[in-house]
């Protein structure tokens, strides 16, 4: 999925992706996309690791990224975000979420967003439903 316009957009303003260090990057498949986002001063808890709060958000926007990507000229927003935290990442690590459409709707997307850290170990497993509001 090439996410490369969506990239830009998000590039326009101060956000939360930005504010969190989320990285954005397309993915040969046109269901998947994928975000990194280093362990640092933004995105971790004060015993240093990253914050589950965190982990969230960068599914959610992954996942949003993704139906932006897919359906253009639309307003992509998340209405419900789940996901276990099952590993602690320390400051320092880069962690890299994987989203793949388990459906995809005109009004809804379904996403499942698994976050590794730099071994590839699973450290949250989050699903995400966006609602998509067309202007037309």
């Amino acid at each position: 999925m090439n996410v490369e316009r969506i990239k830009q957009i998000i590039n326009e303003k101060p956000n939360l992706s930005t504010a969190l260090g989320m990285e954005f990057i397309s993915t040969p498949e046109d269901d998947t996309c994928m975000a990194r986002m280093r362990v640092d001063e933004r995105n971790r808890q004060p015993f240093g690791f990253l914050s589950g709060g965190a982990s969230l958000a960068l599914a959610e926007n992954l996942a949003g990224v993704g139906s932006s990507a897919l359906r253009p000229g639309c307003a992509c927003v998340g209405i419900e975000v789940s996901g276990s935290h099952v590993k602690a990442v320390a400051e320092g690590d880069t962690v890299t979420a994987y989203a793949r459409m388990l459906n995809g709707g005109r009004t809804l997307h379904v996403w499942q967003v698994d976050i590794r850290d730099s071994k590839g170990d699973l450290i949250s497993s989050v699903r995400v439903t966006n609602y998509i509001i067309s202007h037309q």
